[in-house]
């Protein structure tokens, strides 16, 4: 015992040098493809069956009511589906369905193959009143039916039917390759030889829905799955059910890549035979998926009962991403200086957001203003200061509008407003009120914020205001006895880093690994800036005597579930893995490590802090990855966290959004970390939420009732990225 004393003692007081860090990974700002969505509704209800870009770009929807077009509509505003009235002679006709040939509109009435393209000469006229699937084929041949029957249409005039009576026929295909058309019904695939003018059942089965010709063989979609088959009718590709969503609807070849529409979304399959997943209003207007086509300038329509989602694909860099986060937060999302939250908007509807006050205001803020200190000492960026003194003002007024010495609000709001919440408090200004009972995750937030800022900005009035603020706040912890005390004189529910608290729960409880961790943090911050010793001497007294360096240190594969014999309030607090505490604990790392009283004791927290990390890389968040890079460690998943970046949706509205359903993902049995899945789904792929929720949370119910700040969920991670030097500026602008 003496001698780890002794031990313990060597370590807290070392001042070791080390050897110069190996030069770490960089990420190469080159363009990559992101991908958004414009949608666009029907007014109506009404029931749809095509939807189709011509080669002048024009787009085009048909319903069993008639052709619509497109109206208005950019991202994040959506526009209508609104009657084709724009060609009277078309308009005023009785057009059931719609095609492309030689990438024209054609159309399909009561009594003709038609189109508007080559002048108008192409009117094939058929004796199919009620048909309303048609194909084109070589020479202007056309294979149409009314479900029941076939009719081949010829350049020549002549023409010849068959019936189906083996289902309803649902869809047809023309392979130029061979001459052949193909018609799915609902239990068998045919082959139609215009040559020989021949109907051959070549596959049956049951619960058939869609078809599509790729790659030499024919993808047949069912309720259940799809397979594939060689063009004679021999399976080559047994049932594939390790897919989004089983229940198909629609298969498309869209550049060379299988798209599928199912009753709950629409999923394109990848090289690697995984799938990009296009579900909710994230994505398209109903996740019920009736047709999928190519659409123009890259992008891709997704036609569903609701109305089209137009998915555009384009270039960007991860700066260009980050100026489009920027003009996000900078017009939608800063309320009294603080990073707020959009909410209380229907449907998605921006226009109808209020931006509101928070229980973290402070915290989100300090994650904001912490990257845009980043942002300005990669860049210099003249607007990141600006940026960065109208935040610290917000950040500074929590503490001078209450009047309790050193003690941060939560928020503050305009008088009037909060009356029904009992922890906001009167000020002296009858115009505004402050929200007390801060928590401990707000402060480790404001010394993360004020202790960068004294360090990377150089602007004397920034520094100084910054280390006064972090003076203020320790001076109340450590004066009234490492407890955060409000109004009332008693510490508010989670401020307390006093030994009494933070020792009284068993060391598998992550609360005493956590306040030991933080608050061992936030003093060396303190020491570094201001030098006064009573926060030097505080720390060592709390890590030697009372044991915080030993529960800072402990590895995190102890944290689980407090014991039989526990407290209750231990076994609330350790009943599962807590995302809010791994955000605090790496908002203290940056102080932690940075502001280390020595070399040793530097040494020993990057021990703890990759520790730590790896429990978290299977979220692949870029937040954790990004900031374990402080630790100069040269494996910190650069390669995920750039995946986590340009992943992220452009789109942060919280949309309701479910993937448990889902049949391509290996579901783990339940466990203490909740990681769900074997692998993580990309962001745009599931809820919209913050670095404080698990990565692996598959369904969320968010309505689109909020917006989501970019400020704190992906500038942070990109510009320490770019400040630390693992991700480069742009080496490759892209054209606008």
């Amino acid at each position: 015992m003496k001698f780890h004393f002794l031990l313990l003692g060597a370590l807290l007081s070392s001042s070791a040098l080390f050897a110069q860090k190996p030069k770490q990974p960089v990420h190469k700002d080159v363009p990559f493809v992101q991908d958004y969505s414009i949608k666009y509704y029907f007014k109506d209800a009404t029931e749809p069956l095509k939807a189709y870009t011509d080669l002048n770009g024009a787009i085009k929807v048909s319903t069993k009511s008639g052709l619509y077009q497109l109206y208005a509509g950019q991202f994040l505003y959506p526009g209508t589906l609104e009657k084709d009235v724009s060609y009277r002679p078309i308009a005023d006709k009785k057009i059931a369905n719609l095609g492309l040939y030689q990438h024209q509109f054609v159309m399909i009435d009561d009594k003709a193959v038609l189109s508007n393209a080559w002048a108008g000469k192409l009117f094939a006229k058929h004796s199919l009143s009620d048909a309303y699937l048609l194909v084109g084929g070589k020479d202007f041949s056309f294979l149409i039916s009314n479900g029941s029957q076939l009719e081949y249409l010829s350049k020549e005039g002549t023409s010849w039917k068959e019936s189906i009576s083996n289902g309803k026929v649902l869809d047809l295909k023309y392979d130029a390759g061979s001459d052949l058309f193909y018609a799915l019904s609902e239990n068998a695939v045919y082959s139609v030889s215009e040559k020989d003018k021949k109907l051959q059942k070549i596959y049956s089965a049951n619960d058939l829905t869609c078809f599509e010709l790729f790659s030499g063989k024919i993808v047949v979609g069912t309720k259940n799955g799809y397979l594939e088959l060689d063009k004679t009718g021999k399976v080559v590709t047994p049932l594939q059910q390790k897919l989004p969503w089983t229940e198909l609807t629609c298969i498309t070849v869209i550049d060379n890549q299988l798209w599928f529409g199912s009753t709950m979304g629409a999923f394109m399959r990848k090289p690697d035979g995984k799938f990009n997943y296009y579900a909710s209003e994230r994505w398209i207007p109903s996740d019920k998926v009736v047709h999928i086509a190519k659409g123009d300038d890259n992008s891709v329509l997704i036609l569903t009962d609701k109305g089209v989602g137009k998915i555009i694909f384009t270039k960007m860099t991860l700066q260009e991403k980050a100026e489009f986060y920027d003009k996000q937060v900078r017009t939608r999302h800063i309320r009294n200086g603080f990073n707020g939250t959009l909410a209380r908007m229907k449907n998605g509807n921006l226009a109808t957001g209020t931006l509101q006050d928070s229980d973290n205001d402070g915290l989100w803020t300090s994650m904001y203003l912490g990257g845009e200190i980043f942002r300005y000492a990669a860049t210099k960026d003249p607007k990141a200061l600006q940026h960065c003194r109208e935040s610290l003002d917000a950040m500074e007024r929590l503490y001078t509008i209450n009047e309790v010495p050193g003690f941060p609000s939560r928020s503050f709001e305009r008088t009037g407003y909060k009356y029904e919440d009992k922890p906001w408090r009167r000020t002296s200004d009858p115009e505004w009120d402050w929200k007390s009972t801060t928590s401990s995750d707000e402060v480790i937030g404001h010394i993360f914020a004020f202790g960068a800022m004294a360090e990377l900005i150089e602007d004397k009035d920034l520094k100084s205001r910054s280390i006064a603020l972090i003076d203020t706040l320790m001076s109340h912890i450590v004066k009234n006895d490492m407890y955060l005390v409000d109004w009332d004189g008693k510490p508010t529910l989670w401020g307390k880093w006093h030994p009494d608290y933070v020792n009284s729960f068993p060391i598998n409880v992550g609360d005493r690994k956590l306040n030991s961790s933080n608050i061992v943090a936030m003093l060396q911050t303190a020491y570094h800036f201001t030098k006064k010793e009573k926060y030097k001497t505080k720390a060592f007294e709390l890590m030697k005597k009372h044991g915080y360096y030993e529960n800072l240190m402990r590895p995190m594969k102890t944290i689980g579930q407090a014991p039989g014999n526990a407290s209750d309030w231990s076994k609330m607090l350790s009943g599962d893995w807590n995302h809010s505490d791994d955000e605090m604990y790496y908002m203290g790392y940056w102080g932690l490590y940075r502001y280390a009283f020595n070399d040793t004791l530097k040494a020993n927290y990057k021990k703890a802090i990759v520790d730590h990390w790896q429990y978290e890389r299977p979220e692949k968040d870029g937040l954790w990855n990004i900031l374990t890079a402080i630790t100069g460690i040269q494996d910190f998943d650069l390669e995920e966290s750039v995946w986590f970046l340009q992943e992220y949706p452009l789109d942060m509205i919280d949309w309701t959004v479910k993937n448990s359903h889902r049949k391509d993902i290996e579901m783990l049995p339940p466990n203490f970390i909740e990681q769900l899945t074997k692998e993580v789904l990309p962001p745009d792929e599931v809820g919209m939420i913050r670095h404080n929720n698990s990565r692996f949370m598959l369904d969320r119910n968010g309505r689109g009732s909020t917006e989501l700040s970019a400020g704190d969920t992906w500038l942070l991670p990109y510009w320490a990225g770019r400040y630390l030097g693992v991700i480069s500026g742009p080496t490759t602008a892209t054209k606008k």
